[in-house]
C-alpha cells in the first residue's frame, strides 16, 4: 500500500489544492502542507514537459522553506483544447469564455508530478481526455455562480457541480481532479528504491 510505502518519510506537498489534500488524505498518507509560491505561466515547452516544469519549481520553492521534508511533492494541472492551455480563469468572464469553448467539445487534462528528495526530482504525467456536453448560457451562468469554476483550471471541477456537464471520459478520473493516483503511486514505487 501506498501509505506504507510513504510511512517512514516527512511528506509535504507543496500545493494549496484542497483537491489533492483530500486525495492523499483519502490515501491514508501522512503529509504536511507547504503552499508555494509559483507563479504557473505558459512558457512554450510541449504540455507535459510544461506540467513537469511547474511541479518541480513549485517542489523545489517548498524544499528552501522546508529543509526538514524528506520528499516534497509538486503537481501541475493544465487544460489543453485546440491547442491553448486554459489556466485558472482570473476572472467571471474568462470562466464563462473557458466553458463556452468547453461547452459540446473534448479536451485534454494534463497533469504533471514530481517527488523531490534532496535536490533530486523524480517526475512524471497524466493525461486524461474529456468530452463536454453542450452548455447553454444558463447553465454556465448558473454554473458560475456557484463560484466552483474560479480556482480551477479549465474553470469547472470533475468532482463537483461540474460533473454535471461531463459526457464522458478516457483515462484517469483523479487526474482530472488535478492528481493522477496511479501515476502517484507508480512514481513512488519506482523512487523510494533510489531514496
Amino acid at each position: 500500500m501506498l501509505y506504507k510505502l510513504l510511512e517512514p518519510y516527512k511528506i509535504v506537498l507543496a500545493s494549496a489544492s484542497p483537491r489533492r489534500e483530500y486525495l492523499l488524505k483519502m490515501l491514508n498518507i501522512r503529509f504536511e502542507t507547504q503552499a508555494s509560491q509559483i507563479i504557473e505561466k505558459a512558457n512554450g515547452e510541449a504540455v507535459e514537459k510544461q506540467v513537469i516544469s511547474h511541479a518541480l519549481h513549485k517542489a523545489q520553492s517548498v524544499a528552501q522553506l522546508r529543509p526538514d521534508a524528506d520528499i516534497i511533492i509538486g503537481a501541475d494541472t493544465i487544460v489543453h483544447l485546440d491547442g491553448e492551455l486554459l489556466g485558472k480563469p482570473e476572472s467571471v468572464e474568462k470562466a464563462r469564455e473557458y466553458l463556452r469553448r468547453l461547452s459540446g467539445n473534448t479536451h485534454e487534462v494534463i497533469t504533471g508530478i514530481c517527488l523531490y528528495h534532496q535536490g533530486k526530482a523524480y517526475s512524471a504525467s497524466e493525461r486524461s481526455v474529456v468530452t463536454f456536453a453542450p452548455l447553454s448560457e444558463a447553465e454556465i451562468q448558473a454554473y458560475i455562480a456557484t463560484g466552483e469554476p474560479m480556482d480551477k483550471a479549465g474553470a469547472y471541477g470533475i468532482q463537483g457541480h461540474g460533473s454535471q456537464f461531463i459526457q464522458g471520459i478516457q483515462g484517469c478520473y483523479f487526474n482530472v481532479m488535478g492528481f493522477p493516483i496511479h501515476r502517484f503511486y507508480t512514481l513512488c514505487r519506482s523512487t523510494i528504491k533510489e531514496l
